[in-house]
């Protein structure tokens, strides 16, 4: 993994940062203070979710809140939450809080594009993605899309106005190197957005590697607890928020006060939470290795993964997510039904383990015996037991099938 100057090693001391008071904050300590306000005598350190469809405005219209449609106090101090750990000591940048992260997504593409321009997406991204790729058809505009692994979109770049990247891919957990990818953009003139979902601002922080935009889910590991559906863009270019932000108004796409709130909340925690869901994940796979009936076997923590590689150049974390295929259908859902701490839902990055057979959705060219697998923060032991005896459970049960 990189080396991150907000985790340095107290056996190599930083002569350029001699006082500690200078020295860079943690990941741990920069999310329990995000986006805090100035503390106030006998007020909450995090201000409760504050419910106004108005606000009161006498005489001309002015200040920051004027209308519950386009701004909130509740969101500005998330926003400011998200774009320090998008981008930590970046003054400049901005983030844009939605309803969803589909929200978020369509923001992004449908406030730069127009009919007649191109765009470049992944062909292995998340599975609402050709939804969009309708959508902008539809509007006429020329979709273009390549797989993640291997750079591929490199190949199908020019005359593009914009590059969709989705790094690590889900499910598949391909990791394409954004730099070369945004360097390359750049050249032709594409703005480059980077889908962050899986990795986290602790995991990996796009708009470092050259992105325009980092756009994600808020709905996964940002806020972790299953229970708050968000999104967020955030971008340093100040008219590139301005048109994300506009395209929020429009169509009305708004995380209500009480999710904000929600989502701020659980920000405190997530250092601890990824570090934890991590650590799990990476047992996890390596526990896999050595089970036969496990075939493609992805997890970028792995040594001998595809996208160890890039994954070790430019991320901080390796993800909570491990992708598997078991022999088959039958097989997969023995193994689902065996799995005691593991939940069968469709989402990742909580702080309960969720796991699914993804081939039930269709849309993810993935064989029917997929395993999406995210780790939780569950105890490790417990949680690669429970996933081993699965296993044999599955196993035992095929060989009385046959």
């Amino acid at each position: 993994m990189r080396t991150d100057p907000a985790h340095p090693d107290p056996a190599d001391p930083d002569p350029a940062h001699p006082d500690p008071a200078a020295r860079p904050l943690g990941d741990g300590t920069r999310v329990v203070r995000a986006g805090l306000p100035e503390p106030v005598k006998n007020e909450p350190p995090l201000p409760g979710p504050v419910f106004a469809a108005h606000f009161h405005l006498p005489g001309d219209v002015e200040g920051p809140y004027t209308y519950g449609r386009d701004t909130n106090p509740t969101w500005t101090l998330l926003e400011r939450a998200i774009a320090e750990l998008e981008a930590p000591g970046d003054a400049s940048a901005e983030a844009v809080v939605f309803a969803s992260g589909m929200a978020a997504v369509s923001a992004v593409l449908l406030s730069r594009v127009r009919a007649g321009d191109t765009v470049v997406l992944p062909d292995d991204g998340y599975q609402a993605l050709p939804l969009v790729h309708e959508q902008l058809r539809a509007y006429g505009v020329e979709v273009r899309t390549a797989a993640t692994a291997g750079d591929a979109q490199l190949d199908v770049l020019d005359g593009a106005r914009l590059l969709w990247i989705e790094t690590p891919s889900n499910p598949g957990l391909d990791v394409c190197d954004v730099r070369r990818l945004a360097d390359a953009a750049h050249a032709t003139g594409a703005l480059v957005a980077v889908d962050n979902t899986l990795a986290t601002p602790l995991g990996q922080r796009p708009l470092e590697l050259g992105a325009d935009f980092s756009v994600a889910s808020g709905t996964k590991g940002l806020t972790g607890h299953g229970d708050v559906l968000l999104g967020y863009v955030v971008c340093r270019d100040p008219e590139l928020a301005a048109g994300v932000r506009a395209w929020r108004k429009i169509v009305g796409a708004i995380p209500g006060p009480m999710e904000a709130w929600l989502a701020h909340r659980s920000l405190a925690t997530l250092s601890l939470r990824t570090n934890r869901q991590w650590a799990n994940a990476s047992a996890l796979a390596e526990a896999l290795t050595a089970r036969a009936e496990v075939r493609g076997l992805r997890h970028p923590g792995l040594p001998d993964d595809p996208s160890h590689k890039n994954a070790a150049r430019q991320m901080w974390g390796y993800g909570s997510v491990v992708s598997f295929t078991l022999p088959d259908k039958a097989h997969a859902e023995r193994f689902m039904r065996a799995l005691r701490l593991v939940e069968d839902a469709t989402s990742f990055g909580g702080v309960r383990s969720t796991a699914e057979r993804r081939g039930r959705w269709g849309g993810d060219a993935v064989p029917e015996g997929f395993i999406r697998f995210s780790a939780g923060v569950e105890d490790t032991e417990d949680l690669v037991a429970d996933v081993l005896a699965a296993l044999d459970i599955a196993l035992a049960g095929a060989s009385a099938d046959s």
